[in-house]
This record gives structure tokens, C-alpha cells and sequence, in this order.
């Protein structure tokens, strides 16, 4: 399996490794492992792994997890990936490239459709699951003049910033 394979999961099973929204702390500890940073708030903790980063409330009770985040982005500054998702699914690249996981999501008998074209960042929707997938349209939107388009350490157009999955967006299919 890849890295493309994950992500693919993610968009269409909103899923990491069997935790999901609504599975609690030790659910996710067990899925992701025990190497995390925890930011609480009353009633909420985000939880941060790196590439993969949880909401959690305490609305309906126990902590639950209302939030998955995959932060593609964040792979090209240095390695940030759960070690159980590294047995999983292998070495993870520093950057994903849309049209390669559309096509991954295609493969798998899902669709993907625009959701918002317009801005720095377009978002992508897999109507089957609801995930949003967000893509770089402008990787330099401030016009700085010092961006380079062969430079490998830096963000291109096309590439995966994120994928998302929140009850909220799930709304009529």
C-alpha cells in the first residue's frame, strides 16, 4: 500500500486505521499511536499528530471526536507521520498530487466534484463520504515574486493541502 492508498481511504471510508468521528481518546491512541500533541480547551481538545490532527468535544458526554484532519502540507517541511501509519502504508512523500488521488478515488468506485473553485485553495468533495479534499490552485496568492516553480521544498500548484471530515459538511447527498 501507499501513501496515495491512505489518503484514498481517508476520503472515502473517513477512516484512520478503524477510528473515525465519534471514536473517543483511547480509540484514537490505539489507531494512531501514543505520540501526540494535545491543545484543550473547555469542552475541546485538539489533538495533533502531525499529518493526521483530531477535534474532540465533550457535548454528548465523554470526549468524542468530532474532527479528522490530514495535513498533506505539512509533509514537505520534515517527517510528521504516525509510525503506525508508516507500517501501514509505507514511506509517505513529501507532497500528494490531486489528479493522482483522484484517480485512486475513482478506482475505488467514488466520485470527485467541485466544491469551491474559487481562491488560493480549491475544494473538492467526495459526495459518497462527504470528505473534503483541498487543493493548491495558487501556491504563491501574495505575488512575492520569489517563488519557484522547480523547487521540490516548496508547495506546486496541484498538490494535496489537506483532507477534511466533519459531520458538518455531510449534509444532503
Amino acid at each position: 500500500m501507499s501513501d496515495l492508498d491512505f489518503y484514498a481511504h481517508v476520503a472515502t471510508r473517513c477512516d484512520v486505521l478503524g477510528a473515525g468521528i465519534g471514536s473517543g481518546l483511547a480509540a484514537w491512541e490505539a489507531s494512531a499511536g501514543p505520540d501526540y500533541l494535545d491543545d484543550a480547551g473547555k469542552g475541546l481538545l485538539r489533538r495533533d499528530y502531525g499529518l493526521v490532527e483530531l477535534s474532540f468535544s465533550d457535548a454528548d458526554g465523554p470526549l468524542s471526536c468530532f474532527g479528522v484532519s490530514v495535513q498533506v502540507h505539512r509533509l514537505v517541511h520534515g517527517l510528521c507521520v504516525p509510525p503506525p501509519l508508516e507500517r501501514e502504508y509505507g514511506a509517505f512523500a513529501p507532497r500528494a498530487r490531486f489528479e493522482e488521488l483522484r484517480s485512486v478515488i475513482v478506482s475505488l468506485g467514488c466520485a470527485v466534484e467541485p466544491d469551491d473553485l474559487s481562491g488560493d485553495i480549491h475544494r473538492y468533495r467526495v459526495p459518497e463520504s462527504g470528505a473534503r479534499i483541498f487543493v493548491i490552485a495558487d501556491p504563491e496568492p501574495y505575488g512575492a515574486g520569489s517563488y519557484d516553480v522547480d523547487d521540490p521544498e516548496v508547495h506546486q500548484a496541484g498538490d494535496v493541502w489537506a483532507l477534511s471530515i466533519s459531520p458538518a459538511w455531510w449534509g444532503p447527498r
